[in-house]
């Protein structure tokens, strides 16, 4: 039914008048690529994770501003290398680890609860005119260094004999309220990386490694209804601050080689 003249109309919520045109996410599609040509570490470079949404915004009724982009978390982290018959390093998040919570943010450490602030987000401040209509994005992926001899010596004797890793995040596109933090879900995205590269720390350096699988990554899942936001993917601390590198001897007491940073 259509408004009456002499009724004033009420306008529509943000809530209710958001809208996401389109989403698209991916892993790229070229394997993992390594790198031997330091004679300290191994270094990798995974494919990246891409997202990016088209969101419209209809006119801005009140003095709202309002910030839409996207918030990551880390739900699940192995990360392993193992050096031979001596034991393995160990990145970990020791809360996410003993279940004591069940993600950690994955904010830049600067811009928290986003991603990010560049391609990552957007903010309208009404009253506005007209609609505003903008693409956010985002990628993300792993390039660390390895060490060839086991951290916690001070040999560099070749020693690492397989790098594994398996990581699973859930990224949701949001829009919050920078007045009042009413948050909206308006995605969410959940994706996994793996990775296994075995090593052979006799061969001459620059033919030690080999990536064993996947060669290609699984694809990024849409979720048909979005998720809630953890409490903790939207606080301090992130995971690179978190997390914790471990020495675990065959035998002998774990050891603290990195502690975390907060």
């Amino acid at each position: 039914m259509g408004c009456i003249q002499s009724i004033r109309c009420k306008p529509k919520s943000f809530r209710d008048s958001i809208i996401v045109l389109e989403v698209n996410t991916s892993i790229d599609p070229n394997p993992t690529s390594i790198d031997e040509s330091s004679s300290v570490v191994l270094r990798y470079r995974t494919p990246h994770f891409r997202a990016n949404a088209r969101v419209l915004v209809p006119p801005v009724a009140g003095k709202e501003t309002w910030t839409i982009g996207w918030i990551q978390a880390c739900n699940h982290m192995e990360f392993y290398n193992t050096y031979g018959n001596k034991g393995m390093s160990s990145w970990e998040l020791p809360d996410l680890r003993d279940g004591k919570i069940q993600a950690i943010s994955d904010s830049d450490g600067v811009n928290y609860p986003w991603y990010g602030n560049t391609t990552e987000t957007c903010t309208v401040v009404g009253p506005t005119k007209k609609d505003s209509k903008f693409t956010v994005s985002m990628n993300d992926n792993f390039y660390p260094s390895v060490t060839w001899g086991v951290p916690v010596s001070d040999s560099n004797v070749p020693q690492l004999s397989s790098i594994r890793r398996d990581q699973s995040f859930t990224t949701w596109l949001v829009a919050i309220n920078q007045a009042t933090s009413e948050t909206l879900v308006l995605q969410t995205i959940r994706w996994r990386m793996r990775l296994h590269i075995r090593v052979d720390p006799e061969r001459p350096l620059g033919h030690r490694a080999a990536l064993k699988e996947p060669v290609a990554q699984e694809q990024p899942q849409i979720l048909g209804s979005n998720e809630p936001i953890s409490s903790n993917a939207m606080v301090k601390p992130n995971a690179n601050d978190a997390q914790v590198l471990m020495w675990r001897p065959k035998s002998g007491d774990p050891m603290v080689v990195i502690p975390p940073k907060y």
